[in-house]
């Protein structure tokens, strides 16, 4: 199939992208490159030893996006299969900070791609939602059943948002097919150590944070926290591998293919595990102790949130595979060839110093 893969140059999307081409499928990737580098999608093609279509476009350009749709824009052999979906802002803690730029990113953004969609007779849609949209859960573990529209924050709140106009749309127009995954935490790299997680600047999510401090970026780890009603007072997350992550994608493709309509996939583990269980971890994976503080609680963030997923076990044939050891081991591998992130790419990549 052919598919195109926005914000491809991401964290989730340039492994998504990999994987799809492992897979055999051709890809276009598109990415504006705001929060993600062309390198990564040049390292993707090296990995995969096939060609990666790459375009440069933002995901609110409704006339760009109906052009490769429709396949005059990008390699000419005729349309688009399927959409995945990935482009958007995602940091939960300067979503509090910058709410309109959430909303004009990710749900205009998604109102664009829509429309192009419909434009142009592309109707497999896979989107990249979250687990924020369960807000602060009253049980865990969270089935995809537990109540949604109260997110902790304006990130949550852009991701149920959207899931609300694509369930609407596949309800008017029954010739949609959408899968909405509901992602937990997702952690690790390639064990190649060529792709990873690559923060722009401060990093907002727990382990590329302990990377960094792991590589001497930065002095120590501020723990957000430690009086919540968890084992040892810190916030419980369901982290999963972002292999495991994306072969959950690969396997949603099947029903998108037979089946239309909307439906929901938590992707997670099943388990949760606390922020200084996180640091034990890569500890262990990296032979380095990690300095920490501890820091007040940030607005949006919760106590517990690990996932129930069952549903994607019985109807999708997937599970998660590997365990925080792992997690933890390839993303260290990935921060340690990659002190600076692809900044270091450099002479390697052949680029201007």
């Amino acid at each position: 199939m052919k598919i195109l893969v926005t914000g491809a140059a991401g964290y989730i999307g340039s492994h998504a992208a990999l994987a799809l081409l492992d897979a055999g499928h051709e890809v276009i990737g598109l990415d504006n490159f705001v929060n993600g580098s062309p390198t990564a999608l040049e390292r993707v093609e090296a990995l995969s030893g096939r060609p990666l279509t790459v375009v440069e476009a933002d995901i609110r350009d409704e006339q760009r996006l109906a052009a490769l749709l429709a396949g005059g824009d990008a390699d000419g052999r005729g349309p688009v299969d399927a959409v995945m979906h990935f482009a958007g802002l995602k940091a939960v803690g300067e979503s509090t900070e910058q709410p309109l730029a959430y909303y004009d990113n990710n749900v205009s953004g998604t109102l664009a791609l829509a429309r192009a969609m419909a434009g142009t007779g592309v109707r497999r849609l896979i989107f990249s939602s979250s687990a924020t949209v369960y807000g602060d859960p009253a049980h865990v573990p969270i089935p995809e059943t537990a109540p949604v529209g109260e997110p902790a924050n304006p990130y949550g709140t852009s991701k149920a948002m959207i899931e609300r106009i694509l369930m609407d749309l596949a309800t008017a127009d029954p010739r949609w097919s959408v899968a909405l995954l509901r992602y937990f935490n997702p952690v690790g790299a390639h064990p190649s150590g060529r792709i990873g997680e690559d923060p722009q600047g401060h990093p907002n999510n727990l382990v590329p944070f302990i990377s960094q401090v792991a590589v001497g970026r930065r002095e120590a780890l501020s723990i957000f926290g430690d009086d919540y009603a968890t084992a040892d007072g810190t916030g419980v997350r369901d982290y999963i591998h972002v292999l495991d992550l994306v072969q959950g994608h690969l396997a949603a493709l099947k029903p998108l293919m037979a089946q239309t309509g909307a439906r929901v996939w938590n992707l997670g583990t099943g388990r949760g595990y606390s922020v200084r269980e996180v640091v034990a971890a890569f500890e262990r994976a990296s032979g380095q102790t990690i300095p920490t503080q501890v820091a007040p609680r940030r607005p949006g963030d919760i106590a517990e949130c690990y996932a129930d997923p069952s549903r994607a076990r019985e109807e999708l044939g997937w599970r998660a595979e590997r365990g925080l050891d792992a997690m933890m081991a390839d993303a260290w591998r990935w921060q340690r060839d990659n002190p600076e992130g692809y900044r270091d790419a450099g002479e390697e990549e052949g680029a201007a110093p």
